[in-house]
């Protein structure tokens, strides 16, 4: 998951590194928006449980990625985007202390993922995650978007690959028990850079409760406002003005409504 300060302290990490790796066991593939990094260690290096097939499922389900976020969002990257897939055990190594809960990937130049030795579900979604962070970067490489919007659009984006349109009754369960003991936090708390800083227990609810901000907007005012919303604040750098254009209304008052919805989950 993406941390501005992530960002901040390892965007030149691409081409530090180049396509050696951590351990000089790198491997390169491209497709046509997509250039991988491939690290994890298989024993083969074809068949079903070979690198060369893990590598083309990698890039065709970041293929696919692509083409929904121009679906659901309207946006298109126009230029390569670099994915390094790390050996889980260099992954945790090296970005050791990076965040203070476990982390499965973050966007900083470059996507950098905690791979697999093979496609799970949770690999798919952290690819789909990390590529909304990378867009946004592309669209509006010097704007620092808040925690809420670059964090809660991407996990609504990763849900929706995995065909989740709905918070779960767990997820709503969990807002709900937030609420009733006055641990939500506010729209200007969740407006920081990054969730990083962050313990593993308020992490967990600064992530939930920001995918559940975006899912009340597309829910209560459909995708069409939220692609508005998104292409306002990228083209123009205000929220508010892209609030009130999207959704005829401010922040706070989406806020409020937000947090009367709870109620009724």
């Amino acid at each position: 998951m993406v941390a501005l300060l992530v960002f901040l302290a390892f965007s030149g990490l691409s081409q530090a590194i180049g396509n050696d790796g951590a351990d000089g066991k790198f491997e390169r593939r491209d497709s046509f928006h997509f250039v991988i990094f491939q690290d994890v260690d298989l024993d083969e290096a074809s068949g079903l449980r070979g690198s060369r097939h893990f590598e083309q499922q990698l890039l065709a389900t970041l293929e696919g990625a692509f083409d929904l976020l121009d679906s659901l969002l309207r946006i298109r990257p126009d230029r390569k985007i670099e994915v390094f897939v790390w050996d889980p055990e260099i992954f945790d190594t090296r970005f050791e202390g990076l965040f203070r809960f476990p982390a499965a990937g973050f966007y900083g130049g470059a996507i950098h993922i905690r791979g697999d030795v093979k496609l799970t579900e949770r690999l798919v979604r952290v690819l789909h995650h990390e590529l909304v962070h990378a867009a946004f970067d592309a669209a509006a490489p010097r704007m620092i978007l808040p925690a809420w919007m670059n964090e809660g659009v991407a996990e609504w984006f990763e849900a929706r690959a995995v065909g989740h349109r709905r918070l779960s009754a767990g997820q709503r369960e969990a807002l709900l028990r937030a609420m009733k003991h006055g641990a939500l936090f506010s729209l200007a708390d969740l407006s920081m850079a990054s969730f990083g800083g962050l313990s593993p227990d308020a992490a967990g609810l600064a992530y939930l409760q920001s995918h559940a901000f975006i899912d009340y907007l597309v829910e209560t005012h459909g995708e069409r406002d939220l692609v508005q919303f998104s292409s306002d604040v990228i083209r123009k750098g205000s929220l508010e003005r892209a609030a009130r254009r999207a959704y005829r209304m401010d922040l706070d008052a989406l806020e409020v409504n937000f947090i009367r919805s709870l109620g009724l989950l």
